[in-house]
C-alpha cells in the first residue's frame, strides 16, 4: 500500500497545484518524480486556456463562428463592461445568425471589419449597417473598397477598454491586414496566414515575395504563444499559434526563393464566386442597392 501511495504523490501534487494557481502562470520546473514527459523544459511551457473568455475578467469576450460554404470564420469580440463589440469578417449568408447572437448577448456592435476584400464570399458588413443604426464598416485603405473607416498601419479599433491594432500584411491582396489584440494574445490573420498554410498569390494583386515578408516581419514577430485565428480553414482546424506556424508551416519554414516556387506551382482552381464576390465587396457587399 505504501508503494502505491508513493507512486501517486507526484500526480496528487500536480493536481493540487492546478487547483491553487491561475492557468496563465508557468508550470513549476519540477513537481515530483516521473512527471517529465517532454524533452522541452517545463519552465518554458505556458498553459493557456482556449475558450470564450481568454483570461476570465481580463480579456475580451470571444466567439468563433463558421460559415460552411466558403469555410469562413467570423469572429465576435466584446467588452463585457461597456458591451461594445467588434465583428471580424462577417458573411452575407450568416448575417441573421450574427445579429441574433449579438442581441442575445446584449452587445452593441460598434464596428464590422474585413481583413481584406474577399474573393470567395460576399461580406455581410453592408447588410449589418442597414440593420444596426450607428454600426460602422472598416477595411484597409489599400483594398480599393468603400467603408466608413479606412485602416492604416498602427490604427486601433477600440471596443470598451479593449482594442485591435492594425498590421498591414499585403501579399495575398494589397489590402490585407492582421488584427492583433492589445495584449498580443490573439492575431486575426485573414487569408495572409492560415493554419499550416497561407493565402494564394495568383490573383488580386498577389505577390509571393511580399506575402512572405509580411508574415515574417508582421506576424512571426509576435509572441510565440499568440493565438492565430485565420479567415478560413478547410480541414476543421480552429486555431494555431505564432510559435507553431514558425516551426511547422510547410511553406513558411522555407527560404523566400523556395516559397515563391511553391506558390507559383500551386495550380489552384479559380474561386467559384470571385466574379461576383470581388465587385460586391468593393461596395461593402451592397452590390444590389
Amino acid at each position: 500500500m505504501c508503494s502505491v501511495v508513493n507512486r501517486l504523490k507526484p500526480a496528487l501534487a500536480y493536481r493540487l497545484w492546478l487547483q491553487t494557481t491561475r492557468y496563465s502562470r508557468k508550470v513549476p520546473a519540477h513537481i515530483g518524480p516521473g512527471l517529465r514527459i517532454s524533452k522541452q523544459p517545463l519552465e518554458s511551457v505556458i498553459i493557456r486556456p482556449y475558450c470564450s473568455r481568454m483570461e476570465l475578467g481580463k480579456g475580451p469576450f470571444f466567439r468563433q463562428l463558421f460559415e460552411s460554404v466558403s469555410s469562413t470564420y467570423t469572429y465576435l469580440l466584446a467588452d463585457t463592461e461597456s458591451r461594445e463589440a467588434v465583428l471580424i469578417d462577417p458573411v452575407l449568408e450568416t448575417v441573421d445568425r450574427d445579429l441574433k447572437l449579438v442581441e442575445e448577448l446584449g452587445f452593441n456592435l460598434k464596428v464590422a471589419v474585413n481583413t481584406h476584400c474577399h474573393a470567395d464570399h460576399i461580406t455581410g458588413t453592408g447588410q449589418l449597417k442597414n440593420r444596426l443604426f450607428g454600426m460602422k464598416s472598416a477595411i484597409s485603405k489599400h483594398s480599393g473598397a468603400s467603408a466608413d473607416i479606412l485602416l492604416s498601419e498602427g490604427d486601433k479599433i477600440s471596443f470598451g477598454k479593449h482594442y485591435l491594432t492594425v498590421r498591414e500584411t499585403p501579399g495575398h491582396t494589397d489590402g490585407c491586414v492582421t488584427l492583433v489584440t492589445g495584449d498580443q494574445s490573439m492575431a486575426f490573420t485573414g487569408d495572409t496566414l492560415l493554419i499550416r498554410g497561407c493565402g494564394r498569390t495568383d490573383f488580386q494583386q498577389g505577390c509571393s515575395r511580399r506575402l512572405y515578408e509580411s508574415i515574417h516581419q508582421k506576424i512571426f514577430t509576435l509572441p510565440p504563444q499568440c493565438l492565430v485565428f485565420p479567415a478560413h480553414d478547410y480541414k476543421g482546424q480552429t486555431a494555431s499559434t505564432v510559435g507553431e506556424e514558425r516551426r511547422f508551416n510547410p511553406r513558411l519554414t522555407k527560404s523566400v526563393e523556395e516559397f515563391m516556387d511553391i506558390m507559383t506551382n500551386l495550380n489552384l482552381p479559380k474561386p467559384a464566386k470571385i466574379d461576383i464576390a470581388v465587385p460586391a465587396n468593393l461596395v461593402c457587399g451592397l452590390h444590389e442597392v
